[in-house]
């Protein structure tokens, strides 16, 4: 936004009926005014990387938390399914165990 406002300006001076005189000064006022645009610039560039940062960042952050509680969840069915087989097991050779006393 502040580029296209300096390069309006700028194309505006260049353009407006005015004495080559007239037009030297305004371009000369413009160009001192050129390091604290940059200044501004550097500015808003710097905030809107910092903002797109944080919004990675907690980004991120959601994403590991719901990888980690998925990773739990995994963990959590397969131990219960781990103890389904242990019993499963467990019948399996009680019923063996009987079945060849008999």
């Amino acid at each position: 936004m502040l580029i296209g406002t300096a390069v309006g300006t700028v194309v505006g001076l260049l353009v407006a009926p005015r004495s080559g005189r007239e037009t030297r000064q305004i371009v000369k006022k413009s160009a001192a005014a050129l390091p604290e645009l940059a200044e501004d610039l550097s500015t808003s560039l710097q905030l809107q990387a910092d903002r797109l940062s944080e919004s990675a960042l907690h980004n991120w952050d959601d994403t590991l938390d719901r990888l980690q509680d998925a990773i739990a969840a995994g963990i959590d069915a397969s131990q219960m399914k781990a103890q389904e087989l242990q019993k499963t097991r467990e019948l399996a050779d009680s019923s063996a165990s009987v079945n060849h006393h008999s």
